[in-house]
């Protein structure tokens, strides 16, 4: 099975949303967290984490790319667990077991998106509010010979166009 991991080619994500994910954990789209969301709360950093944030399955946090990769079963029963608690705990679910089965979904969702591409191909999503709620479109990037570092854009401190 395939899932994808957070991949930063810079520091951006660190400026553009309130919490960013980790680099190497665990993503899915989490666009449950936008599903009662109107215009009014597309401001800031929120709107940057509607617009393109994919959710990090640890911290809980936004990544604008992700890669994918294979994932033991374990990691993925514990990935599952791990999200219901957060249904749990953020959402309010009644229980973890109940939560459980929507975490299995939303990984089995994540796992459609990533089985059909081959390992290091890298993802993004874009979101936009309509009439019947929030779609999803997904961006694929296929991977290329040569190392992801090689298309990394490094900024200095002093550098004036960051």
């Amino acid at each position: 099975m395939k899932l994808a991991r957070a991949i930063h080619f810079d520091e951006s994500d660190t400026r553009v949303f309130h919490n960013p994910a980790r680099t190497g954990e665990w993503c899915i789209s989490g666009g449950f967290e936008f599903s009662n969301w109107g215009e009014a709360d597309l401001v800031g950093k929120a709107r940057q984490a509607f617009a393109n944030g994919w959710l990090g399955c640890e911290t809980f946090g936004r990544v604008t790319f992700v890669a994918v990769t294979q994932i033991e079963p374990a990691e993925h029963d514990r990935l599952a667990d791990r999200l219901a608690q957060h249904f749990v705990d953020i959402y309010g679910a009644p229980s973890v077991e109940v939560a459980r089965a929507v975490a299995l979904e939303e990984l089995s969702q994540m796992a459609d998106l990533c089985d059909e591409h081959p390992a290091n191909t890298l993802l993004t999503v874009a979101r936009a509010l309509t009439e019947v709620g929030v779609r999803e479109t997904y961006r694929v990037i296929e991977a290329q010979d040569a190392g992801l570092e090689q298309f990394a854009i490094h900024a200095t401190p002093d550098d004036p166009q960051h």
